[in-house]
């Protein structure tokens, strides 16, 4: 596939590392010359020095024939021109911008063909608030994303000694909660994969992600771990895009306060919010958390733009204690670092964007694609097609279905609606449509050996390991001669 990212900033090179690994096609656009020197070093792509929202640019970017404009630059307005020009001038297949502003995501008809002609909006804050918002409900997972509309929930949970699993086979597990259905997708042990069989025994400090009905993600999770009280108080340090956004989600359910260092954005902040606590101030000041008694706080989020300060405040808070800490941290060296230390949950944003734009680069019908463990591993949700003779999965049981090793089928859902899009409006159109996409009558099944896949099942795929990810595409695919 021919794509153009426009923007090479942490998403656009998430993105691009992600792609060139898959053999497309890739040119990368930006204005800073020096940062696409250093991409072209150790990436295979080809790199075009200038702005994204002029027609000459995107011409020697080869957008004559691209099958797709990736316009991810920090600038909406260059974005959406960048759209409007590929539709117009070169009627590129699939366009997708990056939004920042919910003054345009609140005016859908913006996106349409008729204006600035988006396929597809993805935005980033908002992507990481809801992520945010699943570990702050699951405070005992590592991760927690939803696939089929909400109907299935793969979530990471971390064993703990003396936990009711550990040091026993994975096959006990259904003598332990008869009445519920579930998968373990995968084990990560000491950042070694295992793929799990009946006879797989949990250790202590093992990283288990399962799979089941999103009903009972919380049955399964007691026997998986200890369960943590639920969280009332929250501390969020920095009042940007993400910290606003989460404040404004999670004031009417929790005891909210938000650390802001500009007085100017945190007056404007208190403004905009009606029941936390708006606090003017630096989040790694030991005094002021003290006063702010946060060794009361059940989460503290650590949501500024400096990986440093999230880090320090993060630690900080920890030592003090508060029960748990998420730093939001942009350099992915720092992620690895910090994982396992101190720091509960550290939050790589590009990894967590990038499977909403890998969800439309990916060869057949894939409703979603989640990036695990920091783009090591990855979870598709697969759209299947075809009958018995154009399709290698219809019609057949999971035990006969010649998946790659590696790759394990987790789940199907049966009888979902075709996908609404509900990827513009304001976040409550939004969370209209979701939940009534999600309220239809649709069957979960957890895959086992002798499930059968019927055309239109929806089908969670667990890949350990990003190369066999085209194995997996060509696999669901449709045979040529369907129609």
């Amino acid at each position: 596939m021919k794509i153009i990212i426009l923007g090479a900033g942490r998403v656009g090179t998430s993105v691009a590392e992600s792609l060139v690994s898959e053999a497309n096609d890739i040119t990368m656009v930006d204005v800073a010359a020096d940062k696409l020197l250093l991409l072209q070093d150790h990436l295979d792509l080809r790199t075009v020095v200038g702005n994204a929202s002029h027609p000459s640019v995107l011409i020697r970017a080869g957008a004559e024939d691209a099958d797709m404009i990736l316009a991810v630059t920090q600038s909406d307005e260059t974005n959406l021109v960048a759209c409007k020009l590929a539709a117009t001038m070169f009627n590129t297949p699939t366009k997708i911008a990056r939004i920042h502003s919910a003054n345009f995501l609140a005016y859908p008809e913006i996106f349409s063909a008729e204006n600035f002609s988006v396929d597809f909006v993805i935005c980033p804050e908002q992507i990481l608030t809801e992520y945010i918002e699943k570990l702050i409900e699951f405070p005992e997972a590592l991760q927690v994303l939803d696939f089929a509309n909400g109907k299935v929930s793969l979530v990471a949970v971390r064993a703990f000694h003396g936990g009711p699993l550990v040091g026993r086979e994975l096959q006990e597990l259904r003598q332990h909660v008869p009445n519920v259905d579930t998968r373990v997708a995968a084990i990560f042990r000491k950042d070694r994969p295992i793929i799990p069989e009946g006879d797989t025994v949990i250790e202590a400090e093992d990283e288990v992600f399962f799979l089941a009905a999103a009903k009972d993600i919380r049955s399964v999770m007691r026997e998986m771990r200890r369960m943590d009280k639920p969280v009332e108080r929250v501390m969020i340090a920095g009042g940007g895009n993400i910290g606003k956004r989460l404040a404004k989600a999670l004031e009417k359910d929790y005891q909210v306060k938000i650390i802001e260092y500009d007085k100017r954005a945190s007056e404007r902040l208190a403004a905009d919010l009606h029941h936390a606590l708006v606090l003017h101030g630096d989040a790694t000041d030991e005094d002021l958390l003290e006063s702010e008694n946060v060794a009361e706080m059940d989460m503290f989020c650590a949501l500024t733009n400096d990986d440093e300060n999230n880090i320090m405040s993060a630690l900080l808070a920890k030592r003090m204690g508060a029960r748990k800490v998420i730093a939001l941290i942009n350099r992915s060296v720092y992620v690895d670092l910090v994982q396992s230390g101190s720091i509960d949950i550290a939050i790589s944003p590009a990894q967590v964007t990038i499977g909403s734009l890998l969800a439309h680069v990916r060869r057949g019908d894939v409703a979603a694609v989640h990036s695990l463990r920091r783009g090591a591993a990855e979870a598709l949700e697969l759209v299947v097609h075809g009958d018995a003779k154009s399709s290698n999965v219809v019609g057949r049981k999971v035990a006969d279905i010649r998946l790659p090793k590696g790759a394990t089928i987790g789940a199907i859902v049966r009888g979902l609606p075709a996908a609404e899009s509900w990827r513009w409006g304001s976040d409550e159109e939004k969370k209209k449509a979701k939940d009534a996409a999600s309220g239809h009558d649709a069957q979960v099944l957890i895959a086992h050996h002798d499930t059968v896949i019927e055309a239109e099942d929806h089908v969670v795929v667990f890949v350990i390991n990003k190369k066999l990810i085209h194995q997996v595409e060509k696999l669901f695919q449709v045979g040529v001669g369907f129609l």
